[in-house]
């Protein structure tokens, strides 16, 4: 199990981590407004279809770009040596202040929302700033990592090694991301940022599993449940699982940017590159089997819960047909077990990172609530999608004319507020942790 080493590598986590903290409290404000939007009923009474594309904009931006960026920081300075210590935060300085740009944006004239998968943008001055600085401060600890994780051992060092290959996908998606501006024509239809964060967009979600894979090896270590496979073979399930990484840049030099055989390549990198995260994912499960009969506690919690939305979105993810809400469906299931991952690993590592414990009842049932919100919530999607439900729409805009879509609807809704009450309480045990000292 890694040690965080204290001064700097400690420094930029607890940074890191208060930053992560602060993006969720803006997200869950603004999942509020999302949740009434739709909500068969209330959407009649309260007229908020015009702030809902807005408010969806910058709520995906904080609660997945800066959150999981951020806790992605939080593990690359855990893991990584102390030096380059003015990089590590220039890097986080700058993310910061791109993160307190892109929550005032939408407060100010012309911010025209463009709902594109992935980084969704508003068309406005002051939010493509904050998107390049935040971007750069990304760059500049993204190279960090590359250095600090670097394993002194490939087949020894697992969750160092999974570190280190989280922060290569890292580098590939900012490098795609800075290769499709340059490359791809500007054109006046929306489409374009579509095209734009297509091929970043698809390469991050490898960053994500595999440091939600770190997370879960590193709860169950932190629990007293080491994995049952060797140091050597965990090792390898990691290369394994980065494998497909090495399309990306494949990709980029032999079609054009922003080309249909461009984005039809990334999306085939998804169906057939997951699924080299299988072995991993299997080692997960048989780390959460071993956890049984450990005393209640938050990350085990969160593991049981991440594992299951994971799980749930990686299934619908193969049943998507059409364009319909099947799709945010997937996607929730998939993010949120990747946000739970981070919660339990969050509640892991606050003592080593010089906080006080996250102890108590509210935070062993804080990931349950969340997680079982985001269950009816996924599942309100899926049977909703079913019933040909479009995506992306809200209010009349739905046109809900159904039972069944109507049913589906009000499941999401009432999901939707259960989850947003277990990120609340999510952020009420940090506060408080964050705010004492550990225990000498």
């Amino acid at each position: 199990m890694p040690t965080i080493a204290p001064g700097t590598p400690a420094g930029l986590a607890r940074a890191w981590l208060w930053l992560g903290v602060t993006a969720l409290i803006g997200s869950g404000l603004l999942a509020v407004l999302l949740v009434l939007s739709r909500t068969p009923g209330i959407q009649d009474v309260f007229p908020l279809k015009d702030l809902f594309r807005a408010a969806l904009v910058v709520h995906v931006d904080l609660s997945v770009a800066v959150w999981f960026m951020a806790f992605a920081a939080v593990i690359w300075c855990a893991v990584g040596g102390a030096g380059l210590a003015w990089l590590g935060w220039s890097g986080f300085t700058l993310a910061a202040l791109g993160t307190a740009l892109m929550s005032i944006s939408p407060f100010f004239p012309a911010a025209e929302p463009v709902l594109n998968n992935y980084i969704p943008v508003l068309r406005q001055p002051l939010f493509f700033a904050s998107i390049w600085i935040f971007a750069i401060g990304l760059s500049l600890t993204v190279l960090r990592a590359l250095i600090t994780t670097w394993p002194q051992s490939f087949l020894g060092e697992p969750l160092r090694l999974g570190a280190f290959l989280g922060a290569v996908a890292g580098f590939l998606a900012l490098a795609a991301f800075f290769c499709s501006w340059s490359m791809v024509p500007w054109i006046e239809e929306l489409n374009y940022y579509e095209v734009l964060f297509w091929g970043g967009g698809h390469t991050l979600q490898f960053q994500h599993a595999l440091l939600m894979v770190v997370a879960w090896l590193w709860i169950a270590e932190q629990l007293g449940r080491p994995s049952i496979a060797s140091p050597r073979a965990v090792s390898i399930l990691f290369l394994v699982a980065a494998l497909p990484l090495l399309a990306v840049p494949a990709i980029y030099l032999l079609v054009p940017a922003g080309s249909l055989p461009h984005m039809e390549l990334f999306a085939r990198l998804m169906l057939w590159g997951h699924p080299y995260m299988g072995p991993l994912i299997l080692l997960g499960g048989l780390s959460l089997w071993g956890l049984r009969g450990v005393p209640a506690d938050p990350a085990r919690s969160a593991f049981i819960a991440s594992f299951t939305l994971f799980a749930l979105g990686g299934v619908l993810g193969y049943m998507i047909h059409g364009v319909n809400v099947v799709i945010p469906a997937h996607y929730h299931g998939s993010t949120v077990g990747v946000t739970l991952a981070f919660m339990g690993l969050t509640y892991a590592l606050l003592p080593s990172l010089g906080f006080g414990r996250a102890a108590g009842r509210l935070a062993v049932w804080q990931p349950y609530v969340y997680g079982l919100g985001q269950l009816v919530h996924v599942l309100g999607l899926a049977w909703s999608g079913g019933y040909g439900v479009q995506r992306k729409v809200a209010g009349a805009d739905q046109l809900l004319t159904t039972l069944p879509q109507k049913i589906g609807m009000g499941m999401m809704g009432l999901g939707g507020l259960i989850a947003v009450i277990g990120g609340l309480m999510f952020v009420l045990v940090c506060l408080k942790a964050m705010s004492q000292r550990a225990p000498e």
